[in-house]
């Protein structure tokens, strides 16, 4: 009797835990982009304009990210002058060396920049990214400096291959939050210069 309690017990657990999951990411916006090319894990994409919300921090990405994603999560979750609560988004973006990073959210896509709410923060830079072809290989598990370092590698080869110009300054996007233990989203990604969407015709 008492296994049988115990049992019954465990699934329900499952079944708030797993509904509770699906309707946070139904919940999540991601940032909107258009597909050009695809093969494997490798895309080929274009960004239209979005707004970000930004945050500059010194030292490696491992131990500047908790840090950086404090500061912005404190500006959407109300610390900002109008204390409005602001929908998170993904990916969360990170880019920089091993002596400065910048971390960003993506702002929700029907507010208009003109009227975003002020950061009580000076850290939180708001402002709008221009729209732009990149390409990207997705990975994912839990990253690490490493594993960023090894897909940079990667996308370098693969852009090579493909004769295709960038302006090397990799980009991280993570799209899960760390409870999120299974089917993990991660990518590194590249903005390409002078790309036009026919040169993918021979490819």
């Amino acid at each position: 009797m008492k296994t049988t309690i115990v049992i019954v017990s465990l699934v329900i657990v499952i079944i708030l835990i797993t509904g509770i999951y699906t309707m946070t990411k139904a919940k999540t916006e991601t940032q909107k982009y258009e597909i050009l090319y695809t093969k494997d894990n490798f895309e080929i994409r274009f960004y239209p304009e979005a707004i970000l919300a930004t945050v500059e921090m010194n030292g490696s990405f491992d131990n500047s990210r908790n840090s950086g994603f404090q500061v912005l999560a404190g500006y959407i979750f109300g610390g900002n002058q109008e204390n409005s609560q602001i929908a998170m988004t993904s990916p969360v973006r990170m880019s920089g060396n091993e002596n400065i990073n910048t971390m960003s959210f993506v702002l929700p896509s029907e507010m208009e920049y003109e009227k975003l709410p002020v950061p009580n923060d000076q850290r939180v830079k708001l402002h709008l990214s221009k729209p732009m072809y990149t390409a990207s290989v997705r990975f994912g598990g839990y990253a690490s400096e490493q594993e960023i370092s090894t897909n940079k590698t990667k996308l370098a080869e693969i852009l090579k291959q493909l004769n295709l110009n960038h302006n090397n300054q990799v980009e991280y996007l993570g799209y899960n939050a760390p409870f999120e233990m299974v089917n993990r989203r991660n990518e590194v990604q590249v903005e390409l210069v002078d790309f036009k969407p026919d040169m993918l015709s021979n490819k």
